[in-house]
């Protein structure tokens, strides 16, 4: 009797063997903290444990789970030793604030030959790298928006090169330049954010990966999940970076056989650019308001626009100054001898994508609902339409009131 339970049970501890190896391999890729990896395991093992006790004792199971994650801790891509910065040059586009300012800062302290590109050779930042970098650091003025400026550029750097060539290119410039819904944003802003976030960097991308194949170096972009997921009111954003995603992903596959390693960098909510300008939010609602046909205005209301305007404003004001998460992952991307596909820098980011691969859909969206954008009104036309049908209702009922009641007196 117990041989026929032996073949069952040898089959079953190989297919849980996988199934646990995976689901680990995916949470420690997601970065995910300790707390929600235990919590999810436990559900796991008395799941697993009360469907099939008759097979597999949960002391078995809990041996196998640990056998799992010592196998995967011991052989992932961050045990290894990283790289040595010196004598290596990194192109940045983009470092007038923000990532790309912090990201030069922190390459050259490290010894990194840095190219920053910035669209003001006179401005704040520009004056705060010449005054805190080391005299490594080359600055550009550069619109990765103008070919001939991109072009001009990949000269400078070539002349400035050592004999290593470029080791990285660091696709950080980027831009948002709307909010509201996908109906109200404008068509300058779809064109806008294509223009740069996708169209710019394709640009600079293509221009200097004859570089990058010479010397089989990194390519790391600095990207958004809003080009993964619905986030509301971000549609153009949105679907900049979703093109950008798909192009450096097929990039990925295709520079494979040089030796390229290419990674996506996805931040959460951070303080950078003009994320945290009132003014600017201001100057945007402004003209959305005078833009904006006076039918669809109606349609959706001048206190939609402004309750998203407001949520804007609200949403990034909590966003979070440090962005040192972002450079530190800049840095394993550039410096791992294995980096990873992709990387999440801040809390939020890995269980968000998470659920998004293992979840309903009705999960996902809800968890986006309650992490951005949490609106309170409803387009002008719809709130007269739910409050004519509450009207109708009250009428209907006490249509029937008159009709009944005569009836009973009757009786």
């Amino acid at each position: 009797m117990m041989d026929d339970y032996m073949l069952p049970t040898w089959i079953y501890l190989a297919v849980l063997a996988v199934i646990v190896g995976s689901v680990m391999k995916k949470v420690l890729a997601f970065h995910l903290s300790s707390t929600p990896a235990l919590l999810a395991w436990l559900s796991f093992t008395v799941l697993v444990e009360r469907l099939w006790a008759f097979c597999l004792p949960t002391v078995l199971l809990m041996a196998l789970f640990g056998l799992s994650v010592w196998l995967y801790s011991t052989f992932r891509p961050g045990a290894l030793p990283t790289l040595p910065a010196h004598g290596k040059a990194v192109f940045i586009t983009g470092c007038d604030s923000g990532f790309g300012k912090a990201a030069a800062m922190r390459l050259d302290a490290l010894g990194f030959e840095v190219f920053a590109t910035v669209l003001n050779l006179s401005g704040e930042g520009a004056k705060e790298l010449q005054r805190t970098c080391s005299p490594r650091l080359t600055l550009i003025q550069v619109d990765i928006t103008q070919p001939q400026q991109v072009q001009q550029a990949l000269l400078v750097t070539k002349n400035k090169l050592g004999p290593n060539g470029l080791w990285g290119l660091v696709n950080n410039a980027g831009v948002c330049v709307n909010f509201g819904d996908a109906e109200l944003s404008l068509m300058s802003n779809y064109r806008g954010c294509m223009e740069v976030n996708f169209f710019g960097t394709l640009n600079v991308t293509q221009s200097f990966l004859p570089l990058l194949r010479q010397s089989k170096g990194r390519l790391v972009t600095i990207s958004s999940p809003a080009g993964d997921q619905p986030f509301p009111s971000l549609a153009a954003y949105g679907a900049s970076k979703a093109a950008l995603n798909l192009f450096i992903n097929t990039l990925r596959h295709e520079l494979e056989p040089w030796g390229i390693r290419v990674s996506i960098i996805l931040p959460s909510s951070y303080k950078t650019g003009q994320s945290s300008n009132q003014a600017y939010w201001e100057q945007q609602h402004k003209h959305l308001l005078q833009t904006l046909s006076p039918a669809l205005l109606e349609e959706y209301g001048e206190d939609y626009v402004t309750e998203t305007k407001e949520l804007f404003c609200s949403y990034t004001s909590t966003a979070n100054p440090d962005v040192s998460p972002v450079i530190d992952v800049i840095v394993q991307a550039l410096l791992s001898p294995q980096p990873l596909v992709r990387y999440f820098a801040g809390p939020g980011i890995g269980l968000m994508y998470f659920l998004h691969s293992y979840c309903p859909v009705i999960i996902r969206d809800r968890f986006i609902q309650k992490l951005f954008l949490k609106k309170k009104l409803m387009p002008r036309a719809l709130r007269k339409q739910s409050s004519f049908d509450i009207n109708l209702k009250f009428c209907n009922n006490n249509n029937e009131e008159k009709v009944v009641q005569p009836a009973m007196h009757q009786q």
